[in-house]
């Protein structure tokens, strides 16, 4: 019963973020009007860049490509029937053309181009949009190395291509690098609301590891999981994974890096002299964030952490420079992790990097700079061959090894926040944390 009380209790604070989240038909707006940015101002130049003139993106409902997902404006949640898109770019004439092989149009975007009373059969039509087009080269969203571009289904591809002339056979290809190019690629107005993005996520944070939330000797990681979750859901928000709190204490063995995401006890009580790690993120405005922070639980009379856990906390800081140092525009990510691994070594430091895409989604496309299972590279299948591009967001996910004399063990100090690679090279979304946060904050009237 103790435990349910407490829940409850801590369900009732209320967040006062210094961001103003917006009711649904403001975020309707502006999502649509990011699309229309992104479909005449950033399509065509992707299109260029992959020399790609026509892109076909073909989906049925509740069975979307994840990048036709990314098209659909604020009012379609999903696809509906066999949703077909048709982009057709004319360098010569500088045009695009968006068209949609549907009953409907598809937002204010995207023209239907079927008239389903004129010619029953969709296949047809489409084959007529091609044909009227003739193009140098068909970009299909198939794919071995990137997942997220590997998302026309077979039995599409097979009616796709028993309807195409035979004569466009050999101008079908693979839309990969179109289509993680527009899944990575962030506009100038999407880095602006980004920033108001993660601000956010560092409140609930802040929120979240202080007094309000955490009862030390009483409060269980489990709790403060579920009241990271519900104060998503009281704010109008989703969160893209479930949230993970865990702790690192003197009488505890460092155990293995899963433990930190599965495995372990699900009701740790948090106390005093406790380091406190958590594992965050929110989506908002289509765009997701992924955030990993640190805290320290207070003893009696203590007016701040240990100065082994701080120096530890910097060792952190370190790892992250390291990294963010060595994304240059053009390396690959195992050459990004390969140079950063053997910076940090070089100068004592113990690190693990496992940097991913982070933007339309949480896990998404792009550079993977190292697996923490992976740390001497990853494989081709993994995107070890595709470049860092500028105007792109990363989650700056690591962690460092930290011998702790004082607890007569390792302790692990783990990291994760937004980074932003543009043409001026890189910089955090919204800072990065560079102190260890307090359980209680500290207050005037406290010491001896």
């Amino acid at each position: 019963m103790k435990k349910t009380i407490t829940f409850l209790l801590l369900s009732t604070t209320i967040l006062v973020s210094a961001q103003r989240i917006l009711p649904e038909n403001e975020r309707a707006r502006v999502v649509d009007e990011i699309l229309n940015d992104k479909f005449n101002n950033l399509l065509p130049g992707l299109m260029d860049k992959a020399d790609i003139d026509m892109w076909i993106l073909i989906s049925r409902e509740y069975n979307e490509d994840p990048v036709l997902r990314t098209m659909l404006p604020a009012t379609w949640l999903n696809a509906r029937r066999r949703t077909i898109l048709l982009f057709y770019r004319n360098k010569t004439k500088n045009t695009i053309e968006k068209l949609a092989v549907a009953r409907y149009n598809v937002g204010d975007n995207i023209v239907s181009a079927w008239d389903k009373e004129q010619e029953p059969d969709q296949w047809k039509r489409l084959i007529q949009l091609i044909e009227e087009r003739n193009p140098k080269k068909i970009g299909l969203n198939y794919s071995k190395d990137h997942n997220i571009a590997d998302g026309l289904d077979k039995t599409d591809y097979d009616e796709f291509m028993q309807n195409l002339p035979k004569k466009y056979h050999s101008r079908v290809g693979s839309a990969e690098q179109l289509a993680v190019r527009w899944i990575e690629t962030r506009t100038p107005r999407e880095m602006v609301i980004y920033n108001q993005l993660v601000d956010i996520t560092h409140d609930i944070i802040d929120e979240a590891f202080s007094e309000r939330v955490i009862t030390p000797g009483i409060t269980t990681t489990a709790e403060v999981e579920w009241w990271m979750r519900q104060k998503v859901t009281d704010l109008g928000l989703e969160t893209w994974f479930h949230p993970t709190i865990d702790v690192q204490r003197t009488s505890e063995e460092l155990v293995g890096h899963l433990y930190s995401f599965s495995g372990r006890p699900e009701d740790t009580v948090i106390l005093p002299g406790d380091l406190v790690h958590c594992d965050f993120g929110i989506t908002y405005l289509r765009l997701n964030t992924d955030c990993q922070e640190l805290a320290y639980v207070l003893k009696p009379n203590e007016r701040e952490a240990p100065e082994f856990l701080r120096d530890a906390f910097k060792d952190g800081n370190r790892v992250q420079d390291f990294l963010t140092k060595n994304m240059i525009a053009g390396r690959t990510g195992n050459e990004i992790l390969a140079k950063a691994l053997d910076e940090a070594k070089a100068v004592g430091l113990r690190p693990s990097i496992y940097t991913h895409p982070l933007g339309l989604y949480g896990h998404s496309a792009g550079t993977t700079i190292g697996m923490w299972d992976s740390q001497g590279g990853v494989m081709k299948d993994d995107g070890e061959n595709y470049p860092l591009n500028p105007n792109t967001v990363y989650a700056i996910e690591l962690n460092t090894t930290v011998t702790i004399p004082e607890w007569k063990r390792d302790i692990r100090i783990m990291f994760e926040e937004a980074g932003f690679f543009g043409e001026d090279g890189f910089r955090y979304v919204n800072g990065r944390q560079t102190e260890l946060l307090l359980i209680p904050r500290l207050k005037k009237h406290q010491g001896n």
